[in-house]
């Protein structure tokens, strides 16, 4: 393994996702790279009766955050790493930017939205699954760690 690619939004299981990324590209000696996708555009209203218009997004320093989280996460564990802010629908940028890198995996957390508010909302995650022709390893919102090695016999 070359490349992960580690998708995150700021939620805890973003955090754990990055964590457990992070540790197996320390455990495979590869390059790990942070995706985080804002809007590409924002919906203002232009004045009456309902109309809006289209303008480019500036993303902020409060998106930004959990980029900069991620990296001093990977400073602190002594892991080079890098970061891409990506601009548009979440799926398709961070399955585009996967294909882009060749990525060898990307990981994604998993809020855990139950079926209902996974169906209204959308789920980053399953659309990742969906979409992707590489593997994808979803983390769970929990603290993802891996079994202890077993004990030779």
């Amino acid at each position: 393994m070359d490349t992960v690619l580690i998708a995150i939004d700021g939620s805890p299981s973003a955090h754990e996702a990055a964590a457990f990324g992070l540790e197996l590209a320390a455990d495979h000696e590869a390059t790990a790279t942070f995706v985080l996708a804002v809007p590409e555009l924002d919906v203002v209203p232009t004045g009456g009766f309902g109309l809006t218009a289209a303008v480019p997004h500036v993303p902020t320093d409060t998106e930004r955050e959990p980029l900069e989280e991620a990296l001093r996460l990977a400073e602190e564990a002594g892991i080079d790493v890098e970061a891409k802010l990506l601009r548009g629908d979440p799926v398709d940028e961070i399955v585009a930017y996967a294909d882009a890198v060749d990525a060898d995996l990307i990981v994604v957390g998993s809020r855990g939205h139950g079926a209902l508010t996974s169906a209204l909302l959308g789920s980053v995650s399953r659309g990742i699954l969906r979409e992707a022709r590489r593997p994808v390893l979803v983390v769970r919102g929990t603290a993802a760690r891996r079994p202890a090695p077993l004990a030779a016999v």
